[in-house]
């Protein structure tokens, strides 16, 4: 089983690149860092039609799919299927653990509230919604900032202690990710998923945050965190060995809507293969999404016709923010 997996063909299917980044989400970009760290080939395509979906980015590879919403997430699922683990020498460290937790709940939330409550969502229309047309994005857009306030709690009353709270926490963790990173290469002796998800972090929020984003701000203070992402940026997603993506799709990132079926080379056929019912389900989705996102969207604001939409201030340039 091992062997028929090193010698399958994988394919880590993301959103599209942006801000100079491979992938312009936050989500999928530590995903290819970590595949990048363990040198392990990959294809890369892009998919931009699902821009409220969990499942991305997945991998697949003949009839193996592995969704981004299951079993904690994408690289978890790759560790507990024997693809790739880099975490076999430190998952049962406590301060690895702990790292790891406060990459992937503090920061990561951090970085939600700055995408769409926290700044005027130009990043986020930029990684999500500027493919699709104009009124249906800024919908969408309108109505995950409201999703993202009722996950984080945030009213019009508690809005400043939310945001305080929110960048308090962000702060406590580069401060204590830099302590302990010191001026080595990686956090523990070699890479692993917390430096992919720290990594990660670091490099969205630098290129795709703007210079007056509070985050951005924050983690300028500590420049070993900084050093740390120029040297493995440099070394693995700048100049790093091709091998380890061996046949990027050059027109992926204008053919953004291709279904992961097309991903097949082009240079030697596969026969077909049977669909699996995961991919049947993802890709009957795709045949309706428009459609479906448009009545959403007039549910949406249907329902929400008695919500007090004075907690957001729509300005002249599409920005929100609270009175």
């Amino acid at each position: 089983m091992q062997e028929s997996q090193e010698r399958a063909e994988y394919t880590l299917v993301a959103r599209k690149p942006s801000f100079g980044l491979p992938t312009g989400c936050p989500i999928c970009l530590p995903v290819y860092i970590h595949l990048k760290f363990a040198s392990f080939p990959f294809r890369l395509d892009f998919n931009n039609t699902f821009p409220d979906s969990d499942q991305i980015p997945y991998i697949e590879s003949g009839t193996y799919v592995a969704f981004n919403d299951e079993n904690g997430g994408l690289i978890e699922r790759l560790r507990e299927d024997g693809i790739v683990d880099l975490d076999a020498a430190f998952c049962s460290l406590p301060e690895w653990i702990s790292m790891k937790a406060m990459v992937s709940t503090w920061l990561a939330e951090a970085v939600m509230y700055e995408l769409w409550v926290g700044s005027d969502g130009t990043s986020a229309r930029a990684i999500y919604y500027s493919d699709l047309p104009w009124l249906i994005g800024k919908a969408l857009f309108m109505k995950q900032v409201y999703v993202v306030k009722q996950r984080f709690g945030i009213t019009k009353e508690n809005a400043e202690r939310k945001e305080a709270e929110i960048y308090k926490r962000a702060k406590i963790a580069y401060g204590a990710l830099s302590t302990t990173l010191g001026d080595q290469t990686f956090l523990f002796e070699r890479p692993s998923s917390l430096d992919a998800y720290l990594l990660g972090h670091v490099l969205f929020t630098v290129q795709a945050l703007p210079e007056s984003s509070v985050l951005r701000l924050a983690l300028s203070e500590h420049g070993n965190l900084i050093r740390y992402a120029e040297k493995l940026k440099s070394e693995y997603l700048e100049g790093g060995s091709s091998s380890s993506v061996p046949q990027f799709h050059s027109e992926a990132s204008s053919t953004s809507t291709r279904r992961p079926s097309n991903s097949s080379s082009k240079t030697k056929k596969q026969p077909k293969r049977e669909k699996t019912e995961e991919e049947k389900t993802f890709r009957r989705r795709a045949k309706y999404f428009l459609v479906t996102q448009l009545v959403a969207v007039l549910v949406f604001l249907s329902v929400m016709g008695g919500y007090d939409f004075s907690e957001v201030e729509v300005d002249d340039d599409e920005g929100f923010s609270y009175d």
